[in-house]
């Protein structure tokens, strides 16, 4: 199998496609030698696949016992989609088309930490890997995980998370919370709202300085977000799975303008037209490989910096204050503000 690319995309084969629920897939990849420094990634990080005109970003997520494999678990969203795909179609030795890692969730290097994880649905499968790599590479640190799905049999990676619970008895403590069935207690049944987060945080003994990663659907992080209230900002990371539905891109200023564009070491020039709603609508028509996934500001795959010219950003959940007052914009939710307009995707 050829292993060329252009831009950022690239093919690998599919070793293995495991059947993790009804619903999810968990697909293995093989990552020659010559792309392994590409594919090397952090807990946390994503990648976005590619098939045909649809784009998907998704959590590596590796199995406990190998934090190095590249794996992806995954779950039919919508019909048509890559996960329906996956799950009905894909084989091993099929191979697909994925961007290298990115993003910024993860835990902080603080020795000695209580990390607090908080997942609904698939927002298990960034947080798993993150609890692995504390457990292991900080023996004073200390892991919680909270974990709601609908039934036992939808808890995604609940076999992997039970190892490694036997692993790190002492150190690793996991609440599964399930909407539709009766949990293991009054307190892990049923949806959760502020109320019963803090008592179930309560139970965790989770004490001031604890350091929070929340990933899931809108309405968890909400909820989350409720019963942190007064925690500090730098100790809570959040990361969406799903489209938020925040709202268009702002109205631009103007819709013509002329934009630069590097991608993969290479500028290309184009202009903005009346048709165009955002930067990204523009860039793909001359530079198709440009990354993209979600549209909605989630995912940040489309991260691109400023480099000269200004835009207005729409509603957005990707970047943070510091990618902000750095000159980052995302594509997919940026217009320009200016006549002329400099991105690189590269930076």
């Amino acid at each position: 199998m050829s292993t060329s690319t252009t831009a950022g995309w690239h093919p690998l084969e599919v070793t293995r496609v495991e059947h993790l629920t009804a619903e999810a897939v968990a697909l293995s990849l093989h990552v020659p030698p010559e792309l392994a420094a590409t594919f090397a990634h952090r807990p946390g990080q994503h990648v976005v696949v590619r098939h045909g005109e649809l784009r998907r970003s998704y959590s590596v997520c590796p199995p406990p016992d190998d934090p190095a494999a590249l794996r992806l678990v995954l779950k039919p969203v919508t019909p048509g989609g890559f996960g329906t795909y996956a799950s009905s179609e894909l084989a091993a030795g099929d191979v697909v088309e994925l961007s290298p890692p990115a993003g910024k969730f993860g835990l902080p290097e603080l020795r000695g930490a209580h990390h607090v994880l908080i997942a609904g649905g698939c927002g298990i499968t960034p947080l798993a890997p993150m609890a692995a790599a504390a457990l292991r590479g900080d023996p004073d640190c200390r892991v919680s995980l909270v974990h709601s799905a609908r039934t036992a049999a939808d808890a995604l990676l609940a076999d992997e998370i039970a190892l490694l619970k036997d692993e790190f008895v002492q150190r690793f403590d996991v609440l599964h919370v399930l909407s539709r069935e009766r949990g293991g207690s009054e307190l892990c049944t049923g949806r959760i709202d502020p109320p019963k987060l803090r008592r179930l945080l309560e139970l965790l003994d989770v004490r001031p300085g604890a350091q929070f990663a929340l990933c899931g659907p809108p309405g968890l992080l909400d909820t989350a977000r409720e019963a942190l209230e007064g925690v500090p900002p730098e100790d809570v990371r959040t990361e969406l799975f799903a489209s938020t539905a925040t709202g268009p891109a702002p109205e631009p200023e103007s819709r013509g303008g002329r934009i630069s564009a590097t991608l993969g070491g290479r500028t290309s020039s184009m202009t903005m037209l009346p048709q165009d709603r955002v930067v990204l609508d523009a860039v793909l028509r001359h530079r198709p490989e440009v990354p993209y996934s979600c549209r909605d500001g989630v995912c940040g795959s489309c991260r691109a910096k400023v480099l000269s010219g200004e835009v207005a950003l729409g509603p957005q959940h990707a970047l943070d204050a510091d990618d902000l007052a750095g000159g980052y914009t995302l594509a997919c939710r940026a217009r320009p503000r200016t006549d002329e307009l400099a991105l690189d995707f590269d930076a």
